[in-house]
């Protein structure tokens, strides 16, 4: 059941032509009932069929007994049915020909195995049967373009979408209560809201088949998504490619940080935990902002309906308070954004309007000036907007009296006028309600209005970090790659010896220090000679995890007498280490000056692909986690971009006497390892701890390689 762009066709589930809700009780209150009204007060016009056991009538309309009484074809059927009903009754629709249906009952993946079968059985039955099915587990959709809603719950309906409203949100969730959460927040915001769609379980339909469908709707732009799992990260991120290829905009919010999360998520909906670290490196390189929290997909979703273009600016910010300012700043500085000097040019437009003791820079606390002269908010907007070194705009107001707040939002949209850098507009005194009329012009006039300046403030950062991203990628694509040697080396499956990982890298071209592996003591002798005095000494097989702790690993090795004896003595560690094991050899390698030790690694997640890790090695990544992730295709600049943003990049910029150290080489040795895991799909994991980073011009050396294979 596909639509002429190959995607499936949602229509007899989102806007059917007939409905029959099966699971009917006359009894007061119940599910039906609610479902029934739901229908008939949103306006469905077409064909209702009610089915359930006792028969009956309900109004004017019969209450059949069996499913095998309806007429052929039904488009839609509302399932109110428990679980262990439900496999029976989606094979008795699939016979009547039943399009699609929407499954409201639980008990399904959510309880474990078991669950996760029977669920997936009855996704298989429809399947089979060519019938869509939403759920289980779901509250339903409202679709506020056609005015056709399916809930269980009672709800005051959303009104249609109309023309005039303009293009639109739509909010598609895993929990049916965030999806109206959101929905409701930003409708009370006047933003237009097309579609609630809430999937559930998702044991047929899911996210990328919602997204395909959107991709085509023609009254939504922007995608609020809350998803608990995303199932099938191929068809997903495709989706997510078509909607970016139509100009449209998705935010999403995923749970699953933290353990706990995880464990929530999979007691919710049954979603297996992913890792979330690659998911949300995939779907940002695919185009998606995501966020943190639901103030931010509220907030975002209001924000990129209205300005299509991210920022990459730093922030302009006008207010009525010195105070503000100071905060502020405080604020951004954790969020990445900062606040620059307004430019000479737009200072000596300014500064003709304003008084000799408020100076026009960048932020414009305009005091009490706004009182008798509310033109000022007007003019400073505009000489914010007009600066190209600001990419956003916050202006954020103590809350006046209802008549002279709309005058103050008009005085923002004079300056607004003909410019369009991402702009909010904050009336402060959030718990004081706002005048209708003003909140009637900002709907109006497409104003992005809030009452908290942290929040504005977070949003900002938020699209600007998204911007900047958007950027680094397009960089990225007009940019050269890393270019690997034609010939690498077989690999083994498994865990491979140090020697081996480094041969790889060395086939990669990632420096490593000189050396080879000896499988006696006059070739250990003979590598020490030819690569010189002091050497290192490190005992290798894949099934010595630990060399250290073993004793298998030698320093400073200065002569060839001491590299006998420390031969003997490194054999008699492992011997008792573990008499069994066969070592392949000794890797003897030249031993390497000091400089900062770095960890650079990179794991293949099974869904989403590579994800490389860049941070201060040694006890550093142990004891403070100071990591950055990557993708695999990041460019250069992204990449040292990523290295100053680390909470000890003062160590890389030199400190207390040390160099600066190569950030270029760095950069090159991480874009090596993820183009070295893109050309191999075979390896799971690279871990090269520690990098040596040394000064300018010096480069970088691995000094230790572990390598797995699948």
């Amino acid at each position: 059941m596909t639509n002429a762009q190959g995607s499936l066709d949602l229509k007899p589930l989102v806007s059917p032509r007939s409905v029959a809700v099966v699971g009917m009780s006359t009894k007061p209150g119940s599910a039906g009932l609610v479902v029934l009204r739901n229908l008939l007060d949103a306006g469905f016009q077409g064909p209702v069929h009610l089915v359930g056991r006792s028969g009956g009538e309900i109004g004017e309309r019969a209450v059949l007994t069996s499913i095998a009484e309806l007429p052929l074809g039904v488009d839609l059927a509302i399932l109110l049915l428990p679980s262990d009903a439900v496999l029976d009754t989606v094979q008795a629709c699939v016979e009547r020909g039943v399009r699609a249906a929407v499954c409201f009952a639980s008990g399904f993946a959510e309880m474990g195995d078991a669950g996760r079968d029977k669920q997936q059985l009855i996704a298989d039955t429809a399947r089979a049967g060519g019938m869509l099915l939403l759920g289980p587990n779901t509250i339903g959709f409202f679709n506020n373009v056609d005015r056709f809603h399916v809930s269980m719950v009672e709800l005051e309906l959303p009104p249609r979408l109309r023309p005039e409203d303009g293009p639109a949100v739509a909010v598609v969730a895993q929990s049916g209560g965030i999806g109206i959460h959101v929905a409701a927040s930003l409708r009370a915001r006047g933003v237009p809201v097309s579609y609630v769609l809430t999937t559930g379980n998702e044991a047929q339909l899911g996210l990328a088949e919602i997204l395909n469908f959107l991709e085509q709707d023609s009254s939504t732009t922007t995608v609020v998504v809350y998803a608990e799992q995303i199932r099938s990260a191929p068809h997903v991120l495709a989706a997510l490619a078509r909607l970016r290829a139509a100009g449209k905009r998705v935010v999403l919010l995923h749970p699953g940080r933290s353990e706990l999360a995880q464990a929530a998520t999979r007691s919710h909906t049954g979603a297996l935990a992913g890792n979330h670290a690659a998911m949300r490196l995939a779907v940002e390189r695919a185009g998606v902002l995501v966020v943190d929290s639901l103030e931010e997909a509220i907030d975002l979703g209001q924000l990129m309906l209205r300005f299509e273009q991210p920022p990459v600016g730093g922030l302009g910010l006008i207010t009525a308070s010195g105070a503000l300012c100071g905060i502020a700043l405080d604020y951004l500085e954790p969020l990445g954004l900062e606040m620059p000097a307004m430019s000479l040019a737009q200072a000596e437009v300014l500064r003709e309007h304003l008084p000799i003791y408020t100076p026009p820079r960048n932020p414009l606390d305009l005091g009490t000036l706004i009182g008798p002269r509310p033109d000022l908010i007007g003019r400073g907007v505009a000489a914010e907007q007009d600066d190209p070194s600001i990419g956003s705009l916050l202006v954020s107001l103590p809350m006046p009296s209802s008549e002279i707040a709309p005058v103050w939002l008009d005085a923002y949209l004079d300056g607004m006028q003909g410019r369009s850098k991402p702009a909010i507009f904050v009336m402060q005194n959030e718990d004081i309600p706002l005048p209708p009329a003003m909140i009637e012009r900002a709907v109006r006039s497409g104003t992005v209005l809030m009452r908290s300046p942290e929040r504005a403030l977070r949003a900002l950062a938020s699209f600007t970090r998204y911007g900047r991203m958007r950027a680094e990628w397009e960089a990225a694509g007009a940019g050269t790659r890393v270019q690997l040697p034609g010939e690498l080396p077989n690999l083994a499956s498994g865990t491979l010896p140090e020697w081996q990982g480094k041969l790889l890298l060395q086939g990669a071209g990632l420096p490593t220090p000189a050396g080879a592996l000896a499988t006696s003591a006059d070739e250990a002798a003979a590598v020490a000679e030819r690569i010189g005095y002091p050497v290192a000494m490190k005992a290798q097989s894949a099934h010595l995890a630990h060399k250290t702790e073993a004793g298998g690993v030698l320093l400073g090795i200065a002569d060839e007498a001491s590299l006998r004896q420390a031969w003997q003595r490194l054999h008699d560690n492992i011997c008792n280490h573990d008499a069994s094991l066969v070592l392949d050899g000794v890797l003897v390698e030249a031993m390497g000056e000091r400089g900062l030790e770095l960890v650079v690694g990179a794991v293949r997640d099974l869904q989403w692909g590579p994800v490389l890790m860049v941070g201060l090695g040694g006890i550093w990544v142990e004891a403070l986690g100071d990591v950055q992730l990557l993708g695999p295709d990041l460019p250069l600049a992204g990449i040292v971009a990523r290295l100053r943003s680390l909470r000890g990049a003062k160590l890389l910029q030199g400190f207390r006497g040390a160099p600066a150290v190569d950030l270029d080489a760095v950069a090159q040795a991480v874009a090596t390892l993820g183009a070295l895991m893109l050309a191999r799909p075979e390896i799971a994991e690279i871990d090269i701890n520690p990098l040596v980073a040394y000064g300018a011009g010096r480069g970088v050396v691995a000094l230790d390689a572990l390598v797995v294979v699948q």
